[in-house]
């Protein structure tokens, strides 16, 4: 393993349509939804941390907080050179005055609309990459695909994303225009994308933005159930559940011995073995603290040999995870992991 601190700049990835891109991004949607209270200083204080270590690309979206995110990114943003950050943003998620979830909707008609309260909260004439948050089953992606290549026409929008589908819809979403990036969970303990949809993503020139690459803080090193109240989403998902829990933190621990041996932290390196997947692979992290945002910066200049890889591997087998990585309801959602 070697680690580069030479220099605070980031290496850089390839990330589809959007070329050179850090190899680290920021997920804010912790920073106001489903895992908790989050500091709003402290969050601002985080993504200006971010942007001043060089990370540009910021993930957020209309959900998080029913448009609570996006308000706080364009605070975050005042004063900063608007075209020195990649803004990409999920859309799609009908949501009800108390926080339910109601179904999605993608239709042309409503990305539009989607589209232009986005514009309107983030304080900005632009996205780089707007994509729908989830496949929606009622409505062809060609049509979906289609209302985002007409903004991308106009000027509204510069790169159109993907977020949880399987091959079958990227190649239908492609054919109608470019797709830059396909934003999907990938860690060691949700390895799903590995095989097909990968394989698919790379023939067409489509980049990767790994989210969950932490698996929600529970192989972080850092997971702590007792901290985790009825408003976190994580005390409803199997993988945080019961003996699910215990053996899943069992797995951290074995990982932490690893990370021991390498001198980095269990964070380090799950992040850094996510990284190693590819140059078109770019983890996006949730820090929601600036501890926490310059430990995962530290693993971006994590390099890990071959020797290492399996070690981790070793101690993380992807077949004895146990749980699903959302609940069932939510799992039957993912086009991704339809057969």
């Amino acid at each position: 393993m070697t680690t580069d601190n030479s220099s605070t700049t980031l290496p850089t990835k390839s990330l589809g349509t959007l070329g050179a891109t850090p190899a680290i991004g920021l997920g804010l949607m912790g920073m106001s939804a489903l895992y908790g209270p989050a500091d709003r200083d402290e969050s601002i204080a985080t993504i200006h941390a971010a942007l001043d270590a060089g990370v540009t690309l910021l993930d957020t979206g209309d959900l998080y907080g029913m448009g609570h995110n996006e308000l706080l990114v364009q605070e975050a943003l005042r004063g900063r050179d608007r075209e020195a950050v990649t803004l990409s943003v999920k859309y799609g998620a009908l949501r009800g005055p108390d926080g339910s979830w109601l179904g999605f909707d993608a239709s042309p008609a409503a990305t539009k609309t989607w589209l232009a309260y986005s514009l309107q909260r983030l304080g900005t004439d632009h996205v780089d990459i707007y994509r729908p948050a989830r496949l929606d089953p009622s409505v062809p992606i060609e049509d979906t695909v289609g209302a985002i290549a007409e903004m991308v026409e106009a000027g509204y929008v510069r790169h159109i994303g993907l977020s949880e589908v399987g091959s079958e819809t990227i190649r239908r979403a492609h054919a109608v225009h470019p797709i830059g990036d396909l934003q999907i969970e990938y860690s060691l303990v949700s390895r799903g994308i590995e095989g097909d949809i990968l394989d698919t993503c790379r023939e067409l020139g489509i980049g990767i933005t790994a989210y969950g690459v932490l698996s929600r803080g529970l192989i972080s090193g850092h997971y702590d159930a007792s901290r985790t109240g009825a408003d976190d989403f994580r005390s409803h998902t199997p993988r945080f559940q019961g003996d699910n829990l215990d053996r899943n933190l069992a797995l951290v621990e074995a990982l932490r011995a690893v990370a021991d041996e390498l001198g980095v932290t269990v964070a380090q390196a799950a992040i850094a073995w996510v990284g190693s997947r590819g140059d078109d692979i770019v983890p996006v992290v949730g820090a929601r603290t600036r501890e926490r945002l310059t430990e995962t910066l530290g693993a971006a200049t994590v390099t890990l040999d071959e020797q290492q890889l399996v070690a981790i591997e070793a101690a993380v087998p992807a077949d004895e995870v146990a749980g699903t990585r959302y609940a069932e309801a939510q799992m039957a959602t993912l086009d991704s992991e339809r057969l």
